[in-house]
């Protein structure tokens, strides 16, 4: 085979891929009917400011400038003011405090128009984005800012404390500056397009900052959803998973390039998710899992008064969704639920349909539009069968390394996502559980989250979670934590009766314990060190 031979091939493929794009985004991005002249002021603006996230925003304000962009319990705002808010913080942080494309901003906010304006000020300046997480103490905070190196931080004024002596603006001073017209200004394109630093779910300690650009990873990213999930133009979008996560700050660059209205709250209450999908009419309802579990567990009536049919779209990700409960959701909605599976360092790897979802519940889906998905063995060479490896993921979203100059271990250009898994018969991954959730019991190999889904599964248990523990004659040995659903008990016998009844001897847990609630990280993941 000549070079050339070779070539074509390659270019074909790419060329493609490009074709592919741009129908996905063609359809994501067409609104019937539409004024003549909002697209093409969207390309103009978009030819300014680029393609990544700063461009689609701009080309959002050119289009639908008098739509309403943020909506929360308190305010509301429009695409203009975005901008022009943003604009004024953003010239406001330099004159002031000398801030720009070198510098490391600080986002300390909850769910608000103030986040989304926060975002943009530091993103029309070019500097690096660091999320906060709203859910760590005051000490834990004041770590995470002297240890990303923060030269000013945007915040909620509740937060004041853990600022550490950084200079930075509260929420109360960037709604003066928005609201003052002698702020307001015009600013060009900054030099370069901002680093997005996402923390990674860390359960003790300092977690880690996981930086990627906001220019093409952002649009790859947003690719890979919109190819498998019909977002739209114009849609009306519930967001209650935290800005401050990656799957929360994907639905809300998304819905932003796509001119959506986006309704959000501070704080995550289930009854006021279903109102205001109800009051919204929202197309779009974006969660982490435990939002969908407190969301179906909801007294019936209170389920059955809910106005939601114009509901086409449950996008879950950011933890492991059960099977009992996807079943429930699909159940109780129709077929709108689409899972997730990725992480903060590799992005959407791979999405469930509902299609994919009634017919394997557990299923993580299949491999999103531009993503590779290997299971690859010991010696990292791939799994062609529905053997359980260690799952590799590639993709032009993944993230460009650790802020502390750590990575994943990569492979063939495929990063590693930290979990074992297989693929079935149909091409669909299923996820066994973490590389080091993995429990050695007497020399056998057991995966929690078999044990998990099967105590899940149970009439009469609402959650449970399976660690290993020390044991003097096995090494270690399985302990279950169970919470019963209300107005229900079980005791330790019952439930290894079930697990005895339906797996091997080896998988049913020693010791069983009952707890009123599990305790979780801010976006809803269980926090198993302090189980064990």
């Amino acid at each position: 085979m000549t070079p050339g031979q070779l070539i074509r091939p390659v270019a074909t493929t790419r060329m493609m891929r490009t074709a592919h794009a741009a129908r996905t985004l063609m359809k994501a991005n067409t609104v019937l009917p539409e004024r003549p002249d909002r697209l093409p002021r969207a390309l103009l603006a978009t030819a300014t400011y680029g393609t990544g996230m700063l461009g689609a925003v701009a080309a959002s304000v050119a289009r639908y400038p008098q739509a309403t962009a943020i909506v929360s319990p308190t305010h509301s705002i429009t695409y203009r003011e975005l901008w022009t808010g943003s604009a004024a913080v953003a010239g406001a942080m330099a004159a002031d405090a000398g801030i720009g494309s070198d510098s490391r901003i600080g986002i300390l906010c909850r769910n608000s128009p103030t986040f989304v304006i926060a975002l943009l000020a530091g993103a029309r300046l070019g500097a690096d984005l660091v999320f906060l997480n709203t859910g760590h103490g005051p000490e834990q905070l004041s770590d995470t800012i002297r240890g990303e190196s923060l030269d000013f931080v945007l915040y909620d004024s509740e937060f004041a404390d853990a600022l550490g002596g950084r200079p930075g603006l509260d929420s109360e001073a960037i709604a003066a500056i928005v609201s003052d017209p002698a702020q307001r200004r015009s600013l060009p394109r900054p030099k370069k397009a901002s680093r997005l630093v996402v923390l990674t779910s860390g359960t003790t300690g300092r977690p880690k900052g996981a930086a990627r650009g906001s220019d093409g990873q952002s649009a790859d990213g947003a690719l890979a959803l919109l190819d498998r999930i019909p977002l739209r133009a114009r849609d009306s979008m519930v967001v209650p998973a935290p800005f401050f996560h990656a799957w929360g700050l994907a639905n809300l660059m998304i819905g932003l390039g796509l001119s959506s209205t986006i309704i959000t709250s501070p704080d995550f209450d289930a009854a006021a998710t279903l109102d205001f999908v109800a009051q919204h009419r929202a197309r779009t309802l974006a969660v982490v899992p435990t939002m969908l579990a407190r969301i179906c567990a909801l007294p019936p009536e209170r389920l059955a008064a809910a106005d939601v049919d114009s509901l086409q779209i449950i996008a879950a990700s950011g933890s492991a969704m059960p099977g009992r409960l996807a079943r429930e959701v699909l159940d109780r909605f129709g077929p709108v639920l689409y899972n997730i599976y990725g992480s903060t360092e590799v992005a959407a790897a791979t999405i469930a349909t509902p299609a994919d979802l009634r017919k394997a519940p557990t299923t993580a889906g299949r491999p999103a539009a531009g993503v590779r998905v290997e299971i690859l063995d010991a010696e990292g060479v791939r799994v062609t069968d529905s053997t359980v490896g260690r799952v590799f993921v590639g993709s032009g979203a993944r993230f460009d390394g650790y802020t502390d100059g750590g990575t994943k271990e990569a492979i063939d250009g495929l990063l590693s996502s930290g979990d074992r898994g297989h693929f079935d018969e149909s091409g669909r991954l299923f996820i066994d559980g973490r590389e080091d959730d993995m429990i050695v019991s007497g020399g056998e190999n057991v995966y929690p989250r078999e044990v998990e889904e099967l105590l899940n599964h149970h009439k009469d248990i609402h959650e449970a979670i399976v660690v290993g523990v020390a044991d003097p004659n096995f090494g270690q040995a399985l302990k279950a934590f169970v919470v019963c659903r209300p107005g229900t008990t079980l005791d330790t016998d019952e439930v290894k009766k079930y697990v005895t009844a339906r797996l091997a001897r080896f998988k049913v847990p020693r010791t069983i314990e009952f707890l009123d609630d599990l305790p979780r990280t801010a976006t809803g993941k269980v926090l198993r060190r302090e189980l064990v």
